[in-house]
């Protein structure tokens, strides 16, 4: 009988066991960000596609990124970095795992030691025009066209890229290859700054710390002073508000046939 008994008790301990294992999965589920970091900081960041390149008789591989496409505020934000196969810069990874100190100093590297780096930005007025997605694209486009000497093929973060070059989009790029990882650090860098410049002008939404994004204190700030003028007022968490959009001055002196006619010519050189 005590042998029964015996035997019941550690089925008891068992399933109470499996039942607080399945209570701590539960409680420990990672959001989609997280779980999405946790990826990020798994994968290894080398010269594997950049090889495959040179080996197939490029010499200038531009890496290239964007940041701040699901920034409230702001600009979107592309680099393109072609890096000197001569020089290694130890460190680069995506500009998201990085502490923001390190960032800067890689950054400073990166534009003292590689071959050419440019940056281009689309502005919040013009997102809201063509959409991020064509935003994004057109920023990466523009700082590609900006380098000297001129990249013979290029390696994109998940994106296509309407030009001749060869190119290879890449999923996760900034966690894998070194040169779109040095052009999202210093897009982030030129970024920030850029955010941070506005933290004075409009203070109640907290740039300088949440660079645009959409945190708790910044969601709040938006229904409680509705958003700026260089809020993105086609997304939702901006155009939700109750509080209508403030305007700058000279907003109130473009024709709307002279935007039309911008939007027109950028989708047009775009579409290239």
């Amino acid at each position: 009988m005590s042998e029964v008994n015996h035997k019941g008790h550690q089925g008891s301990n068992a399933v109470s066991l499996l039942s607080t294992r399945l209570k701590v999965v539960r409680e420990t589920k990672l959001s989609p960000s997280a779980a999405k970091l946790r990826l990020l900081k798994r994968l290894r960041c080398t010269l594997k596609f950049e090889k495959q390149a040179w080996e197939s008789g490029a010499h200038l591989v531009a890496g290239v990124d964007e940041v701040g496409r699901g920034s409230l505020f702001g600009p979107v934000v592309a680099a393109a970095v072609i890096l000197d196969p001569a020089y290694r810069i130890r460190g680069l990874r995506d500009s998201k795992l990085l502490l923001p100190e390190r960032r800067e100093i890689l950054a400073q590297r990166i534009r003292e030691h590689v071959i050419a780096w440019a940056i281009a930005a689309v502005d919040a007025a013009r997102i809201d025009q063509i959409n991020i997605y064509q935003a994004s694209r057109l920023a990466m486009r523009e700082a590609v066209l900006q380098l000297q000497p001129a990249p013979d093929h290029l390696l994109i973060d998940a994106l296509r890229l309407d030009c001749d070059l060869p190119q290879k989009a890449i999923i996760h790029g900034d966690a894998l290859s070194a040169s779109i990882a040095a052009a999202s650090i210093i897009a982030k860098v030129e970024r920030d700054r850029m955010v941070r410049e506005w933290d004075p002008v409009f203070p109640v939404y907290g740039l300088a710390s949440n660079k645009g994004y959409s945190t708790p204190h910044h969601i709040a700030a938006l229904r409680e002073h509705g958003p700026s003028p260089l809020h993105r007022q086609s997304f939702a968490p901006v155009w939700m508000n109750p509080v209508p959009q403030e305007v700058l001055s000279f907003m109130l002196d473009e024709k709307p046939e002279d935007v039309l006619e911008e939007i027109a010519e950028e989708v047009s050189e775009a579409a290239g």
